[in-house]
């Protein structure tokens, strides 16, 4: 059953055959208001990345490396991110390394990097939503929420089955980015990945989460607005990817 494949901030299963390189194209925003208008900052990131595999028995090692331009107050600047994970035979998956920490690699993201048939197979027959847990990305709270099965549609050309999130939590503790600031307040997460129906591999997602909250001082209470986004989609390319089964 499904139900039973959902571990954690993921669809965590068993990957599919190896393939070559696959290509993406990355952007997000980082927005944060604290006030009126004592903190405004406006962060953006576009670039590229590449996401490669390596079979080590019946384990599969992901390694994933970007290549970005961050748009900020102070002007441009270059930057790049790298993380590594293992997709495990029972199915769960283990981060290695994570040089990521803005959060633009497609391996550092809510859902797993590829799903087993039967995890698509059940993804297309949902009816309704299945709740799930997972840890914040930014914030280290923890979100609670519901999975559905998104739209259908084609993603650098193929044919790809949407899965679409919505989670909420609460949060307490230093602002991301401002240690010094103590915030409390909620958080809510929304997005939709889209996996590749003949291989189950990740082929896009985008998802967004808004913090709103107040920081707390001897002084008074700040009203505080945070939203990060991020989209990743692959580029059209050629990959020896053999087919997975289908969902029937």
């Amino acid at each position: 059953m499904l139900v039973g494949l959902l571990t954690s901030a993921a669809v965590l299963a068993l990957a599919a055959p190896a393939f070559g390189d696959q290509q993406y194209v990355l952007s997000g925003f980082d927005r944060y208001r604290v006030g009126a208008g004592e903190l405004n900052t406006n962060i953006t990131y576009s670039g590229k990345e590449s996401l490669s595999v390596a079979a080590r028995g019946r384990t599969k090692r992901f390694v994933a490396r970007a290549q970005y331009t961050r748009l900020a107050e102070g002007g441009r600047s270059p930057g790049s991110a790298s993380f590594s994970a293992t997709l495990m035979p029972s199915g769960e998956q283990r981060d290695e390394s994570n040089g990521d920490p803005n959060y633009l690699t497609v391996l550092n993201q809510p859902f797993s990097i590829q799903l087993d048939a039967q995890t698509l197979h059940d993804l297309a027959h949902l009816q309704g939503g299945v709740p799930f847990d997972f840890p914040s990305p930014v914030t280290g709270g923890t979100l609670h929420g519901f999975l559905r099965r998104g739209p259908a549609g084609r993603v650098a050309g193929r044919p790809a089955l949407g899965v679409s999130f919505d989670a909420r939590g609460t949060m307490r503790g230093p602002l991301p980015d401002h240690p010094n600031m103590q915030l409390s307040g909620t958080m809510m997460m929304r997005g939709v990945a889209y996996y590749e129906l003949n291989t189950s591999l990740l082929l896009a997602l985008e998802a967004t989460l808004t913090i709103s909250g107040k920081l707390d001082n001897a002084r008074q209470t700040t009203p505080v607005t945070i939203v990060y986004k991020r989209s990743i989609t692959a580029e059209r390319n050629t990959m020896p990817i053999k087919e997975a089964e289908k969902p029937r």
